[in-house]
C-alpha cells in the first residue's frame, strides 16, 4: 500500500473508531468536522512525522502548541500513539513526550499521561491496548497500564496496573474485575466497582 493510501486508511480508521465509541456521533462527516479529539490525533500524526526529523523538531513542537490552542488537547509530538485512539470531548487532555499509547484506547476529557520527574529519559506512562481512561484521571510517571485495564474518573495512578484490572481512587487502588461480571468495553463502568 502506498503512503497516501495508508494515510487515508488511517484517517478513516480514526473516524470509524470515534463513530463506534460515541453514541452521539451521527455520521462520519460530523465526526470529521466537529470532534476536537479526532482533529488532535490527526494533527499529532503529522507533528510526530516532523518530530522524527531532527531539523523539524522545533516546527513540530510549535505546530503541536498551535493545535493545543485550537483543540484544548496537548499531545507532545514525541509521544507514540497507537491506532484507533479516541479522545472523547478532549478538553484538557495532556499526553507527555515519552508516553506510549497502544491500539484502541479511549481517553476522556481532562485525563493526563504525565510525568513526575524532571529527569531526561522515560518519564511518562505506557498504556496497553484497549485501555479506557476516565475523565480527569491522571496517570503519572513511567508506569505500565496493562491491556484492557480501566482507569476510573479522577483516579491518580502512580503504580503499574495489571491487564484487565480497574484502578480507582486517589491514590488509585487496584480492583480486579469480579469473575461474575464479564468485561464489555462498550458498557463497563469502573465506578460500579468502587
Amino acid at each position: 500500500m502506498s503512503d497516501p493510501q495508508h494515510f487515508l486508511a488511517t484517517l478513516r480508521e480514526d473516524l470509524d473508531a470515534a463513530r463506534r465509541r460515541d453514541p452521539a456521533a451521527r455520521s462520519l462527516l460530523e465526526v470529521a468536522l466537529a470532534y476536537p479529539g479526532v482533529h488532535a490525533v490527526w494533527t499529532y500524526r503529522l507533528a510526530h512525522r516532523m518530530w522524527r526529523v531532527p531539523t523539524l523538531r522545533l516546527p513540530a513542537r510549535l505546530f503541536s502548541q498551535f493545535v493545543r490552542a485550537l483543540t484544548g488537547i496537548e499531545i507532545h509530538p514525541g509521544a507514540r500513539l497507537g491506532r484507533r485512539l479516541f479522545i472523547d470531548h478532549g478538553m484538557g487532555v495532556v499526553i507527555g513526550e515519552t508516553a506510549e499509547v497502544g491500539d484502541d484506547v479511549v481517553l476522556f476529557h481532562g485525563s493526563t499521561l504525565g510525568g513526575k520527574s524532571m529527569r531526561h529519559g522515560k518519564r511518562h506512562p505506557t498504556v496497553g491496548d484497549g485501555v479506557v481512561v476516565g475523565a480527569g484521571a491522571k496517570i503519572l510517571g513511567p508506569v505500565w497500564i496493562g491491556d484492557g485495564a480501566q482507569i476510573g474518573a479522577n483516579a491518580v495512578v502512580i503504580h503499574d496496573v495489571p491487564p484487565g484490572a480497574i484502578a480507582v481512587g486517589v491514590p488509585a487502588t487496584i480492583r480486579l474485575r469480579p469473575a461474575a461480571a464479564p468485561f464489555d468495553a462498550e458498557i463497563d463502568d469502573p465506578a460500579i466497582y468502587i
